[in-house]
């Protein structure tokens, strides 16, 4: 028996995700000294991910290039 194309897990978490669990945050905050051992772990500041940047793509670039010659 095949599994159903809506069950499968092929590529889950591919893209980036936008929500950190606690000890993520903790780590991040903690890098940044926002928060040290000791302190309360509730009421926690928000911390923002990190976004990927697009980068241009190659094809027009070149043609770009070859134009301007």
């Amino acid at each position: 028996m095949s599994i159903h194309r809506s069950l499968k897990v092929s590529g889950s978490l591919l893209r980036e995700r936008n929500v950190w669990t606690r000890i993520e945050r903790l780590e991040a905050l903690q890098k940044k000294g926002e928060w040290s051992e000791g302190e309360s772990i509730y009421g926690l500041r928000k911390v923002r991910t990190s976004f990927g940047v697009k980068k241009a793509k190659k094809g027009k670039d070149s043609a770009d290039e070859k134009a301007a010659e």
